[in-house]
């Protein structure tokens, strides 16, 4: 297992568990959390400024036109905001970490930084962490994260996560919510009809794939399939056109992957998270530790952007686990809808009488 899920499962494992109450002494240690990030940054500001101040008012400058000390000054006029737009947006990436579908490939080191970020215990100034923020000249801000669970300090720079996220691009990838996507598309697909759909945009409870999917004798009656349920009886099952149903869903299935490789990290994560093993979310809630793609992972920092044989890759297991986990439910073993055929019967009779009906309908008798 590589380090970034081994690491990310743990820290994950401690902030769900209630041991570390149980740890002989924790209680009577004290545990100091507060970093004092700003007031520590902003400490000698103050004296700075005053002197920047009096040496444009003075015209003790070091060119004539005082050009360096008044572009300091208004970066030290900006700069409060300037850190607490840092801080949210640094802190508004990192919690994704706490998302229940988070990809453990992410890297560790800002799964780390949040817990630190929001007090989580085993975290503090007195576990060895630490985070310092640093002025720049050139007025964008350094904030450094450091402590034993790091392989190396955490750096990051407000200006170039500014332009990250300005263009669209997370730190922390989001993993993408696959099973209301996949309901949705249940319903682009057209293969349902309009009556299925409940007021919230979900199919209802009985809703079923419409009648023209389903195959038919030459006589128009539905052709079934004979299940055997058990104790020599049998009940007829709907069955259906396949490659029409295929044909019909895969414009719709098509744009949605079109649409996450769009954001190629996005489709990393979904991947990672749910494509690659085929598991979905509500496998993953009955599971002590939710599934992920583990040595088949495509990382963020090797894989993107990623190669055509990989999109197309995950195109293929996409359709895969729409159709399995999601499509499938409404195909497999539907009742039929004329009541007459519903009913249950005598297994061996059924599939004799089946059997003659092919030989009658293509005159072999």
């Amino acid at each position: 297992m590589n380090k970034n899920i081994e690491t990310n499962l743990l820290i994950k494992q401690m902030n769900q568990s209630d041991a570390i109450a149980y740890r002989p002494g924790f209680l009577a240690s004290p545990t100091d959390s507060e970093f004092a990030v700003l007031n520590r940054a902003y400490a000698d500001t103050g004296k700075l400024y005053a002197t920047l101040k009096s040496s444009i008012e003075s015209r003790k400058c070091t060119t004539p036109t005082c050009e360096y000390e008044s572009l300091r000054l208004k970066q030290l006029e900006a700069s409060p905001q300037i850190s607490l737009d840092f801080i949210s947006n640094f802190l508004a990436e990192v919690t994704t970490v706490e998302e229940p579908n988070f990809d453990p490939n992410n890297n560790f080191a800002y799964t780390i930084a949040n817990a630190i970020l929001s007090k989580k215990p085993a975290f503090s100034k007195t576990d060895g962490y630490n985070i310092s923020l640093y002025l720049l000249e050139d007025g964008s801000q350094q904030m450094v994260f450091e402590g034993p669970g790091f392989d190396k300090p955490l750096s990051v720079n407000s200006a170039t996560l500014k332009s990250l996220l300005d263009s669209g691009t997370s730190i922390v990838a989001p993993t993408p919510d696959i099973e209301s996507d996949m309901s949705a598309l249940l319903l682009e697909t057209g293969l349902f009809s309009a009556e299925d759909t409940m007021e919230d945009g979900s199919l209802g409870p009985n809703a079923r794939i419409t009648e023209e999917f389903a195959l038919k004798n030459s006589d128009g009656s539905f052709d079934y399939e004979i299940i055997d349920i058990g104790g020599g009886k049998g009940r007829n099952v709907l069955k259906y056109d396949m490659d029409k149903i295929k044909r019909k869903a895969e414009p719709f299935v098509n744009a949605e992957i079109a649409g996450l490789l769009s954001s190629e990290q996005s489709a990393v994560a979904a991947w990672n998270v749910y494509i690659s093993k085929g598991t979905t979310a509500s496998e993953d809630d009955q599971m002590t530790q939710n599934a992920n793609a583990g040595d088949a992972s495509w990382s963020y920092e090797l894989d993107l952007p990623l190669a055509p044989e990989k999109k197309e890759l995950f195109s293929v297991k996409y359709k895969e686990y729409f159709m399995n986990n999601y499509l499938m439910q409404f195909i497999k073993n539907q009742l039929p809808t004329v009541q007459e055929d519903a009913g249950i019967f005598d297994l061996a009779e059924a599939k004799q009488a089946k059997a003659q009906k092919f030989l009658d309908d293509n005159d072999l008798n």
